[in-house]
């Protein structure tokens, strides 16, 4: 066990996805509803792994915004969710690549900062310059732990060129919206 992570059952899976890519294939999925103003409910309950459905656990993660965009504030908002999505997956990086690489952490702080502009999710910039999300997000990494400088840069490098939330954020990604009339 390295970082609370085990890693002979860490390559045991890296080498079973490797023999069969379709073990590694995996469709996540959750169902969001409106539940007032501007508040939604989100349920997380299962995800398709080599196209059989798992059921495991329900997660229930809710939205709101804060009062000065007429929300009340009673949960986080969508682009805050994802900041807290991206770290929950820097840290999982880190830790699983850590634990790989046979470095142990005494300790992993992750922030992120994002600015966002309403005049782009509201429609009025007049010269569509305004995006309607985040315009960059900072990521620090505080980590402690038993390596020396070019290993934890090497271990950053890693991280970074394997998250999933990095790679989706930082590229396009198709997304396809089907409308339903009830």
């Amino acid at each position: 066990m390295v970082n609370g992570v085990d890693v002979s059952a860490l390559e045991e899976a890296i080498e079973a996805i490797d023999d069969d890519p379709a073990v590694g294939s995996f469709t996540f999925k959750a169902a969001t509803e409106w539940t007032d103003a501007l508040k939604a409910e989100t349920v997380i309950d299962e995800f398709d792994q080599a196209g059989e459905t798992i059921r495991t656990r329900e997660f229930t993660l809710e939205g709101d915004e804060p009062e000065q965009i007429l929300g009340e504030r009673t949960a986080p908002n969508a682009v805050e969710t994802l900041l807290g999505a991206l770290g929950s997956c820097l840290t999982v990086g880190y830790a699983a690549h850590a634990a790989a690489m046979g470095i142990d952490l005494e300790s992993l702080h992750v922030e992120m900062a994002g600015d966002v502009d309403l005049r782009g999710f509201l429609g009025i910039d007049d010269d569509d310059d305004v995006r309607p999300g985040y315009e960059s997000i900072e990521c620090t990494v505080a980590i402690d732990a038993d390596a020396d400088e070019s290993q934890l840069r090497a271990l950053r490098d890693r991280v970074e060129s394997t998250s999933p939330l990095m790679d989706v954020i930082t590229n396009e990604v198709p997304i396809a919206t089907h409308l339903v009339l009830e």
